[in-house]
């Protein structure tokens, strides 16, 4: 019975851990797919947001509607990665978003908030 107790704990807290464990990763799947609702689960509590040369610092749920509004209007048809790396608890990506309405650059930086990374600021720049 201990044993099995013991095994449990272990599970259950591998994957409390695994469940706010957020990469950066994560944010480039949700951007694949074009998903606003999923990105936001990443977001920091404000989160900096360059889009049509504009850029402004939003709550997390008004940064899930300014997305959602450009994920419906633009529709993501591809993003890859052209780079990526860490430093110092940080991490970073650049890559091409592409939608039916233009290509993107896109820049994502994530920071260590405690125990995850959180997503604080995403920058969509088009290309000419």
């Amino acid at each position: 019975m201990k044993t099995l107790l013991h095994k449990l704990f272990i599970v259950l807290f591998a994957f409390g851990i695994s469940s706010f464990n957020y990469s950066i990763d994560d944010v480039v799947t949700a951007i694949k797919s074009g998903n606003a609702n999923q990105l936001s689960q990443y977001f920091d509590s404000m989160v900096e947001i360059t889009l049509h040369e504009k850029s402004n610092s939003y709550s997390r749920s008004q940064a899930e509607v300014i997305l959602k509004d450009f994920f419906n209007s633009s529709q993501v048809k591809n993003f890859s990665i052209v780079h990526k790396g860490s430093n110092s608890g940080s991490e970073f990506c650049i890559g091409n978003l592409l939608t039916k309405s233009g290509d993107f650059r896109t820049t994502i930086f994530m920071k260590t908030r405690g125990e995850r990374q959180v997503l604080q600021e995403i920058r969509f720049e088009e290309k000419n």
